[in-house]
């Protein structure tokens, strides 16, 4: 009898999120490229603009926890098509928008149809990866985030040169409709994938991976009363203002950035295109050396405390040096303190990981929907207050603000958090 080797279909899995996660980012923020084109066509102002920015946020922050819940209930392959079908048909409208309302509106409607798509990246990685393979799985899709649009950004505005920025938003969303077709036709959970062998399906599920297609082994219930657990501890508010600070820094480059560049550093706007791009490789590689050193650090003995939030507190501090940009008028040194500043907040991206050390045992999803609820409202917050910030026409408070999250996430981490115990474990020492 021959043994068979596991075959590796979940790395074709794997790529077909990461291709997702390319997509739904793109969706996200090639408003921030058409945005000065938008602006100036719409007659529109920084307010406004902030406004449109945050729309997003809105709804994708408001519906977190619903859309956690959908994804327990609709069968993966059909949800994630149905979602990009929808966003995407909602990205290509506003191609043809002729007022700041109906843009408003359908910005927010993006943020609807994008809310299921982290919790469902999550349960699609579960049901396919063995525990042991699942980090590294979650780290290489969500790096799609930065390393598409380190890529996308100069192509995005050799679109919008070309095509004008309605042409940039439908030639997006057609995109988004063709890989929601894509998907639909790919994606298969492990059980009903026919060159899945069982070999592959045994490695996943003795590895702990959900493979048989159930989304948890064990229902436990969570009554309202436990709510209370997650805003009871002054080390979990630690963790929630620090996420909103590591999330400000990102948000600024998802919506603003381009736009800082453009009209308020005068560059050229294929150039600027380029430009944009270098930060996101910046991050992009923060964002891989976190994840590496921090286990490095745990194989050779350090501290949970040193591991985890080291790369943290370094990165949080290398993020304030975004204000140096204030500083000077040299392209290469304002590309230069952007790059630092999000490589820096690629570093501290590995904040997730204080959830499952200092939540309850019982209480991880819960403390997780409040902790990414905390991290997404910064995108309903930032982007409005950069708009009222630079209203007079001076982007430089706007930096400072930045350079203030990112310092009040650095003390937070240090010392409301303090020691990385779990919270409820606290009081039985």
């Amino acid at each position: 009898m021959t043994n068979l080797s596991p075959t590796k279909k979940r790395y074709n899995i794997l790529a077909l999120i990461f291709g997702t996660v390319v997509i739904n980012y793109l969706d996200r923020t090639n408003i921030s490229v058409a945005a000065s084109a938008i602006s100036e066509s719409l007659e529109l102002s920084t307010v406004q603009m902030g406004l449109i920015f945050s729309a997003f946020g809105w709804t994708y922050v408001a519906l977190q926890i619903p859309g956690g819940l959908i994804v327990d209930k609709i069968r993966l392959r059909v949800l994630y098509a149905v979602m990009l079908f929808c966003w995407s048909i909602a990205t290509l409208l506003q191609g043809f928008v002729n007022s700041f309302s109906v843009l408003l509106g359908l910005r927010a409607s993006i943020g609807v149809f994008e809310a299921p798509s982290y919790p469902a990246n999550n349960a699609i990685v579960t049901k396919w990866f063995p525990e042991e393979e699942r980090a590294s799985a979650i780290a290489i899709y969500t790096s799609g985030q930065f390393i598409g649009l380190a890529f996308l950004f100069p192509i995005l505005a050799f679109i919008q040169d070309k095509l004008g920025w309605r042409g940039l938003l439908v030639v997006s969303g057609v995109i988004g409709i063709i890989w929601a077709f894509i998907w639909y036709f790919i994606y298969r959970d492990p059980d009903t994938h026919k060159t899945v062998n069982r070999e592959e399906l045994d490695h996943i599920q003795k590895g702990g991976g959900l493979a048989n297609g159930s989304n948890s082994e064990t229902k436990t219930k969570i009554n309202w009363s436990d709510l209370a657990e997650a805003f009871k501890y002054k080390k979990l508010w630690g963790v929630y203002l620090g996420q909103f600070c590591v999330g400000s820094v990102s948000i600024f480059f998802l919506t603003w950035f381009p736009t800082y560049l453009v009209e308020y550093r005068g560059l050229d706007f294929i150039k600027s295109g380029f430009l944009t791009s270098l930060p996101f490789l910046a991050a992009f590689c923060g964002v891989l050396l976190s994840g590496f050193t921090s286990d490095y650090l745990i194989k050779k003995g350090k501290t949970k405390e040193f591991a985890r939030k080291t790369p943290v507190l370094i990165g949080l501090l290398l993020s304030t040096t975004i204000i140096g940009a204030n500083f000077t008028d040299s392209t290469f040194y304002i590309i230069l303190f952007l790059a630092i500043a999000f490589f820096g907040n690629g570093l501290a991206s590995i904040t997730w990981v204080f959830v499952s050390l200092l939540a309850p045992k019982r209480l991880v999803g819960l403390i997780g929907g409040v902790f990414n609820l905390a991290g997404g409202l910064s995108a309903v917050v930032v982007p409005f207050v950069i708009g009222i910030l630079v209203k007079d026409g001076d982007f430089s408070p706007a930096l400072y603000f930045i350079g203030a999250m990112t310092l009040i996430g650095f003390l937070s981490f240090l010392f409301i958090v303090g020691k990385v115990e779990r919270v409820d474990e606290i009081k039985k020492k």
